[in-house]
């Protein structure tokens, strides 16, 4: 026979892994009782935590363990179960599919069926299956800011001269971030020579579009003096305006004038008539300024 027929022949009887095809889903976290706070924790802050609770039939399964959401894991892993049975998923990671939600919820249940304690193994395509709107109760979430990553560490983990090191280099690379209470899904940070405020929006797209419009030709779209409307970008299916501040003003400061500019903007969204000439050219103008985020 020959070493053609052979290989073939082999080939033949070798396994074939099906081919996971990948869907792009331009809203994962629909449906969710915080969505927008979902993709600020994704897109905007550096670190903080929630806890989760588990569905039902998950709780019927595996127990009702503890599981808290984190905005990144080390290494960006994620997905790590602790020897106590806790489990830690990270929103941001390094491989990810076309679904975010589908890419946590399957973290979720590896994490769930890995020994606690033990190495979790994620597939970086899930393929079809449960999401985070199927494995968790829906509900508000919880958020708690923290100033450092030891949130991820057991007690007296810290003591340990190399966990120590690890986490003097991922604290090193947090930028100051506080969120505000003037509206939902809205975070203060400072950054070098700058500081921002960034709301994720809740409405959709084309409503808050047209209602930045019109705060933009009203001339109404800044947070007061000193500072500007940088623009927004699109993350997850929502729109996310950023305002330029001045470095030196602390987060509290803002408090206020973030207010104020979230009673104009429901203003100009419960406008009901069609967008003037001001409006459209407002309107092309911001479009003009928008980035997408996938």
């Amino acid at each position: 026979m020959s070493k053609r027929r052979k290989s073939q022949r082999a080939a033949d009887t070798t396994p074939r892994r099906d081919k996971v095809r990948d869907i792009f889903v331009p809203r994962p976290f629909e449906g969710l009782a915080d969505e927008p706070e979902w993709i600020a924790l994704r897109e905007l802050v550096p670190a903080a935590s929630a806890p989760l609770r588990l569905a039902p039939a998950l709780v019927e399964e595996f127990g009702d363990r503890p599981v808290t959401l984190a905005t990144v894991l080390p290494m960006a892993a994620p997905a790590i179960t602790k020897p106590d049975g806790r489990v830690l998923i990270g929103l941001q990671r390094h491989q990810q599919s076309g679904d975010v939600s589908r890419d946590l919820a399957e973290a979720l249940l590896c994490a769930l069926r890995a020994e606690p304690g033990g190495q979790v193994t994620v597939p970086p395509l899930p393929g079809p299956g449960p999401r985070l709107q199927d494995v968790l109760v829906n509900g508000p979430l919880e958020i708690t800011m923290h100033d450092g990553f030891e949130f991820w560490l057991d007690p007296g983990a810290a003591d340990d001269p190399t966990v120590q090191a690890s986490l003097e280099r991922a604290n090193g690379a947090i930028y100051p971030t506080v969120r505000l209470t003037a509206a939902k899904a809205a975070y203060w940070c400072q950054v070098p020579e700058k500081a921002h405020v960034r709301w994720v929006l809740p409405e959709d797209e084309d409503a808050a579009l047209d209602a930045l419009a019109r705060l933009g030709a009203a001339g109404t779209l800044s947070l007061g003096e000193q500072t500007r409307f940088a623009g927004m970008f699109r993350a997850h299916g929502r729109l996310v305006p950023v305002w330029d501040l001045p470095e030196e003003t602390p987060a509290t400061d803002w408090e206020d004038p973030v207010a104020q500019f979230a009673k104009r903007y429901a203003e100009a969204l419960a406008a009901t008539d069609p967008l003037d000439a001001a409006g459209r050219r407002a309107r092309q103008g911001l479009l003009g300024r928008q980035l997408t985020l996938r």
